[in-house]
């Protein structure tokens, strides 16, 4: 059961050494390609930069393989406990790559259904350029994003090692999860009922393939390759439809045809918890983008030790200054198909999009 993950840790030993953080003045360090980082231990990062966006990402795009690889930063990550550490039990160590590592075993974990096939897609990367696991999994998820149209700059610190354990189950949330459940998860893990809304931004750039397998590549939101607020909007419509073959666990009534509606997210959503903090981004794109490198910053060093790691975010692509469309409701909805739940402030006085209402498109497989 374990010979390919022994082998695998056996092959990537991978040890943080003391690297010259850089050039003879304290300044930049010249990589290949005349590419330049703040310390010589991110180069090889250019390398593995080049191969995942023409190997991975199919050039660059913003598609199946970047949701994939954004949600695997997640499920790696929240495996992290202090609740269980403080009960003298292994409460796991969080960004480490333990998804990847011992994937015979956290693969299996429910809540991980289907993502054997992402950690599978990228284990050969990680092999093949020898980094940690750990570093991969942020590595990608961080670059994927930037394809992304209106996507952040995600920070990525490099230097994690592949000396881990498997993960316990049971600390990654579901979509059937009631929100108490999933914000006393999350609180464990250190974060605040707005950071979890924060994290949830990654639904503006995903899709499901196993909530209902009859659907694969049904999105969240009608716009899964930008990075905008139509995932806030569309959650708070009042839902009139399933997409696929009816309800099933985790699955709620979505507003419109094509589109899939987790439970977890529609009832954050109007929580009093969190309900404003949803509400806020839908005219705040810039709120977007700070909020969620924020908490992606935190999320990437969960049971890590930051102060021992490299930082090579200069690597990571600067997205590109894309112009998005205004936040709109989508055609044939009106503001009398909202569940506005924020008692603070308004909803936002939006438009909404011409024409007939149309099925939003499955994400294509890569």
């Amino acid at each position: 059961m374990f010979s390919k993950t022994l082998l695998a840790i056996a092959a990537l030993a991978v040890t943080v050494a003391a690297a010259p953080k850089g050039g003879p003045n304290g300044g930049q360090v010249s990589c290949k390609h005349g590419r330049k980082s703040a310390n010589a231990a991110c180069c090889v990062w250019f390398d593995v930069l080049d191969d995942i966006q023409t190997n991975l990402f199919d050039g660059g795009e913003c598609g199946e393989e970047v949701h994939e690889s954004l949600r695997l930063t997640f499920h790696d990550a929240i495996g992290f406990s202090p609740a269980l550490f403080a009960e003298g039990k292994f409460g796991g160590n969080g960004a480490d790559g333990s998804i990847m590592s011992f994937a015979e075993i956290e693969t299996a974990f429910h809540a991980n259904g289907g993502i054997d096939d992402i950690v599978e897609t990228q284990r050969p990367f990680a092999l093949a350029h020898g980094v940690s696991f750990g570093d991969f999994i942020q590595f990608a998820g961080a670059v994927g994003v930037s394809n992304c149209a209106g996507g952040p700059r995600l920070q990525f610190l490099a230097g994690r090692n592949n000396v881990t354990q498997p993960s316990p189950d049971l600390l990654v949330p579901e979509p059937s999860d009631s929100t108490d459940t999933i914000l006393a998860r999350m609180g464990d893990a250190g974060f605040s009922p707005s950071e979890v809304v924060d994290l949830l931004i990654s639904h503006s750039v995903a899709a499901q393939d196993h909530v209902d397998p009859t659907i694969p590549g049904t999105p969240f939101d009608s716009t899964p390759s930008s990075f905008d607020s139509q995932f806030f909007i569309e959650t708070l419509l009042k839902g009139v439809l399933f997409p696929g073959n009816g309800s099933n666990v985790g699955e709620v009534l979505s507003p419109l045809a094509g589109e899939l509606r987790l439970f977890s997210d529609a009832e954050l959503a109007r929580d009093p918890r969190t309900a404003c903090e949803w509400q806020s981004f839908i005219t705040d794109h810039a709120s977007m983008v700070s909020k969620f490198e924020a908490v992606m910053s935190k999320l990437a060093v969960l049971g890590q030790d930051p102060s021992t790691l490299v930082d090579c975010s200069d690597v990571i692509p600067v997205p590109a200054n894309s112009q998005l469309p205004p936040p709109m409701l989508p055609a044939g909805k009106s503001l009398a198909d909202v569940e506005a739940a924020c008692a603070a402030t308004p909803f936002p006085a939006i438009s909404v999009a011409p024409g007939p209402a149309t099925s939003v498109a499955p994400v294509p497989p890569s």
